[in-house]
């Protein structure tokens, strides 16, 4: 489950990931904010979370303070039997072999002075693995990924498509044959075509590789197709979690109603699939009172501006952090 303060559904046995009161703070030349204030879920082994929210919501921040890459102010993470938040960093580097990140920008990720057939075992290289280990993993992975053909083992990064360096920084990662795959917005910078042919791959890999997927997304229309369950997030707080289904068929949160309506329909000549949300997010370093999406919101009331919500069950298996939750 996600949430402040409430119980989880699975025993220790089913979660791979857990996550609780996580608070992740940035320094600014403006000041100090919270990025991510108190988000916590679990995530159960072989399960695909999708985290959605608008740009600066605190999306990706969550993921890098899973890898410890960005640091951790107050909370806890819990990765298989281990709390990761204080493990020496010698600990965490060898956890990360488990835990892989794929970024947004495919080809910015990889390093552009080398052949896509060294950029796909860099981790078995740093690990020191000997070189024909290295060259059968690299020619598997390739393959695996949809460029078993020769001549990509030897091209640049600067010479790919965009979907063609997704693909290799897909297969990096999975080189290392991890269990938890954090994908940060893999697709958002690819057209719509390659999007789907990249979600796809993800989907035959998971199955294969038994994988655990935490995939971050601001577009609900892709979240959809890929995940299991659905985390919300606005200016760092979570508004809503539940089953993808659930979530996307009644949603229980204005804001999560409000990224539905913003995605556009199939037909063209028909636009999005409601009104578009009025106003503009506050700012994280001035976080309104009360609760956040309430100068947003078209249902608020008085007490919206002077009592933050808590994350409470609307449905059973769906939560929501609203005074008003929708019917």
């Amino acid at each position: 489950m996600a949430g402040s303060g409430s119980a989880h559904l699975r025993s220790d046995e089913e979660t791979l990931l857990t996550v609780e009161g996580l608070v992740v703070v940035h320094h600014t030349g403006g000041g100090s904010f919270k990025a991510v204030a108190g988000i916590s879920f679990d995530l159960a082994r072989g399960e695909t979370l999708g985290i959605v929210g608008e740009s600066g919501c605190g999306k990706s921040t969550t993921a890098r303070a899973v890898l410890r890459l960005d640091p951790i102010a107050a909370g806890r993470i819990r990765y298989g039997e281990e709390q990761i938040n204080h493990v020496p960093e010698k600990r965490m580097r060898e956890l990360r072999r488990e835990m892989q990140m794929i970024f947004q920008d495919p080809v910015a990720s990889l390093n552009p002075r080398r052949p896509v057939k060294d950029l796909v075992v860099e981790g078995l290289a740093i690990a020191g693995a000997p070189a024909k280990q290295q060259a059968e993993k690299s020619a598997a992975m390739l393959a695996e990924v949809g460029l078993g053909n020769d001549r990509f083992a030897g091209m640049y990064p600067r010479q790919l498509s965009g979907g063609q360096a997704q693909r290799v920084a897909i297969g990096r990662a999975l080189a290392l044959d991890p269990r938890l795959l954090i994908c940060d917005e893999p697709v958002s910078a690819l057209d719509v075509s390659v999007q789907a042919q990249i979600l796809n791959l993800l989907e035959r890999l998971k199955k294969e590789f038994d994988l655990t997927i935490v995939f971050i997304a601001h577009d609900l229309g892709v979240v959809r197709t890929i995940s299991d369950n659905v985390l919300v997030m606005y200016l760092g707080k979570m508004c809503e979690f539940g089953d993808s289904v659930e979530v996307y068929d009644k949603p229980a949160h204005p804001y999560t109603r409000a990224l539905l309506d913003s995605v556009p329909l199939t037909d063209p000549d028909k636009g999005f699939a409601g009104p578009a949300l009025a106003g503009d997010i506050a700012s994280p370093l001035r976080p309104p009172e009360g609760c956040r999406f309430k100068s947003r919101c078209p249902i608020a009331q008085n007490i919206c501006g002077v009592e933050e919500p808590t994350v409470r069950e609307v449905r059973p298996g769906q939560y929501a952090a609203c005074h008003f939750p929708l019917n």
